[in-house]
């Protein structure tokens, strides 16, 4: 080698080694960088409906989806798209599509790979709020919906049909507190050629990562612990890019699409057809957009995401073992207990911990419940989960109370079940205000034998 190609060579920039930044750095920088005008360090709030176009071809093209660009913030948005990146990158997705709320988010998801005559498979074990979509949306739209029990693999296969276009499930079922066994039901899956959709939402990306474990779409309501600050609604969608919307089952994803003069999604787009379809067409179409104010406020609450699961953990871990050993509780449904049948799948999808949602049953029943929830004052009785504040419900009265009395035995819902959202305050003063609870459920079953 010449003297002058040695100076050369050694002037030259050397590729740097692919580095994997971890997890607490991404919550914090994924999908976004100083602001390139103003150089704001904050993702600046894009609150704007509409954008100028540079000239007549450049909109026309994005109107095509020939080329991406900003066009309406109902279908896009500059605050909105760093969030939605920063969910797809925690998530380990290929990309993401934000929403108004998780329940649309949720039907959203289901909108865009489904048709007339179709067929879905789904957990038995969902938030009330879900069953209800489930079954009357799926209703309306000509689409035939079994329940399964969720732990019974043999069901999940049972069920599936010529006409079957996806599986349905919850992390962390709400809210009974039942563990999916993600990696064997997404087999079973992908066996007949379907999608396995994963609400991740109690779990969040940083105790669990379905995709990791064969799912193929996770959604989230934000609204909980992404946000988890309880000021904004909001749901996301994110999906792996892996599955294979052309192999035949999916016409409405990979066929001609009459929306755009014939456009084949999954053919032109490929790893992202699905999410395509689903930002360019169903949110397009149903209208149900994220705010960038809130977008905004859900960046701000996942930059602390994994400092607040890991507390969030921690006490509800403290709660349930108190709970476990308290006279006038039983039942106690928190995954992470030593006891739990689920403890097994807890060690495996969720090392972490198995979250802070969970139920137990009170002494007295229906009377039992609400006189716990009287009693407590420290605990916010509302119908949330996912907050940094402790909240506590009776879902027979509230989230679950338009299920039968069969619907409400699949979700685990007894008269005297109570749900807990478990918060990071100081854990002894939630235990202090726990006994304050059932010390009241005691008086009020004293009161309810004495003789007349």
């Amino acid at each position: 080698m010449s003297e002058e190609e040695e100076q050369v060579t050694n002037d030259s920039p050397r590729a740097e080694p692919e580095h994997e930044f971890g997890f607490e750095t991404r919550q914090l920088h994924a999908g976004q960088r100083p602001d390139p005008n103003t150089g704001a360090r904050a993702v600046p709030i894009f609150q704007t409906t509409s954008y100028v176009f540079e000239d007549p071809e450049s909109a026309a093209a994005y109107f095509n989806l020939q080329e991406y660009g900003n066009t309406y913030s109902r279908i896009m948005n500059p605050t909105v798209a760093v969030f939605e990146e920063r969910v797809a990158n925690l998530e380990g997705a290929a990309g993401a599509v934000a929403f108004a709320s998780g329940i649309a988010a949720q039907a959203a998801a289901l909108f865009t790979l489904l048709e007339p005559g179709d067929h879905v498979v789904s957990s038995s074990a969902l938030y009330g709020g879900t069953v209800n979509q489930l079954k009357h949306l799926l209703r309306k739209m000509n689409v035939e919906l079994t329940w399964v029990d969720p732990d019974d693999l043999d069901a999940w296969r049972g069920a599936v049909r010529p006409e079957t276009k996806a599986f349905f499930a919850e992390t962390i079922g709400n809210p009974a507190g039942n563990v999916l066994d993600i990696e064997p039901v997404a087999a079973i899956a992908h066996e007949h050629g379907v999608p396995l959709l994963v609400d991740n939402t109690f779990a969040t990306p940083y105790l669990c990562r379905p995709i990791e474990w064969g799912a193929d779409i996770v959604i989230h309501s934000a609204t909980k612990f992404l946000g988890g600050h309880g000021t904004s609604i909001g749901g996301v969608v994110a999906e792996a890019g892996t599955f294979d919307w052309s192999n035949g089952r999916f016409p409405v994803v990979a066929d001609p699409s009459p929306a755009y003069h014939g456009l084949q999604f999954h053919e032109t787009f490929g790893m992202y057809g699905y999410l395509m379809k689903l930002r360019a067409e169903t949110l397009r179409d149903l209208g149900g957009a994220l705010s960038p104010f809130n977008a905004f406020l859900f960046l701000q609450g996942m930059e602390t995401l994994s400092l607040r699961m890991e507390r969030h953990v921690t006490n509800a871990r403290r709660v349930a073992e108190f709970l476990q050993g308290h006279e006038l509780a039983s039942k106690v449904s928190y995954p992470g207990l030593p006891s739990s049948r689920y403890r097994p799948l807890v060690d495996k999808y969720l090392p972490g911990g198995p979250g802070a949602v969970f139920s137990f049953d009170v002494a007295g029943g229906r009377a039992g419940g609400q006189a716990l929830i009287r009693g407590v004052n420290l605990w916010s009785h509302l119908a949330n989960v996912g907050d940094a504040k402790s909240l506590i419900i009776h879902p027979a009265s509230t989230t679950h109370r338009q299920l039968g009395d069969e619907e409400l035995a699949a979700a685990g819902v007894g008269p005297g079940t109570v749900r807990l959202s478990v918060g990071t305050e100081s854990v002894d003063d939630l235990l202090w205000d726990l006994e304050r609870g059932f010390a009241n459920v005691a008086a009020t079953l004293e009161k309810e034998s004495a003789p007349a």
